[in-house]
């Protein structure tokens, strides 16, 4: 495990932290009338990072799978075919589409019960399976450096840890500053409504430097 490896998923991590389910369904909690309740926030977010982590424990034991059957050189091939075709698939994104949150911000205010709030995190989970790419990404990453599994397992769980820490923040700030915040909070809000699609694109494009930089890195330099 280097240093490199680990500041790349880091890096990875936190644009997975940008997407509606880690970070704008826990802005529109915040965001939602009345007193902020702390125990539906915290059934959310470890719900959805629980789904994340065991969704990447199946996806890295059929990746370490395969990569045990390729060779070193081919896996790191993979991987670069991998992160350019991330790289190409981000300029797909319209910048001028608008976002449809309207449907999520009805099931985060139609929800009360911890029951019905942990259903939304796992169907926002299942929704972002597709769209996932940076987390498959770093899921490669890990395989293709020949890992043990418990680095891999301490790997993953790090990465779910990262991609709620804005969320966190946001949350530390709505309690100390609620006046201050909220109005920044909606800011947000409006802004990926608005932007939703262009900085999707930008996520993909940076995942697919970081998953091909590293596969280059690997391939030629180390």
């Amino acid at each position: 495990m280097t240093l490199g490896l680990v500041a790349a998923l880091a890096g990875l991590a936190l644009l997975d932290s940008t997407s509606i389910g880690t970070l704008f369904i826990p802005i529109w909690l915040m965001l939602t009338p009345g007193r902020l309740k702390l125990s539906r926030f915290a059934v959310y977010l470890g719900t959805i990072t629980v789904f994340y982590f065991a969704v990447g424990i199946v996806i890295v034991l059929g990746a370490t799978q395969l990569a045990g059957h390729l060779d070193n050189q081919v896996a790191y091939w993979i991987q670069l075919v991998i992160g350019v075709a991330l790289f190409a698939i981000s300029f797909r994104f319209d910048s001028k589409k608008k976002t449809n949150t309207g449907k999520w911000q009805n099931r985060v205010n139609a929800n009360g019960s911890a029951m019905a709030l942990a259903g939304v995190a796992v169907l926002a989970g299942v929704v972002e399976l597709a769209t996932m790419l940076p987390y498959l990404g770093a899921i490669g990453m890990m395989s293709a450096a020949e890992l043990r599994p418990a680095q891999i397992g301490l790997l993953l769980a790090g990465y779910c840890l990262v991609m709620i820490v804005p969320a966190l923040l946001l949350l530390g700030g709505r309690l100390a500053l609620r006046a201050r915040i909220e109005p920044f909070l909606t800011r947000i809000s409006t802004w990926f409504a608005e932007k939703g699609a262009s900085a999707t694109g930008w996520i993909l494009g940076i995942a697919g430097f970081l998953v091909a930089r590293d596969a280059v890195a690997r391939l030629f330099f180390l």
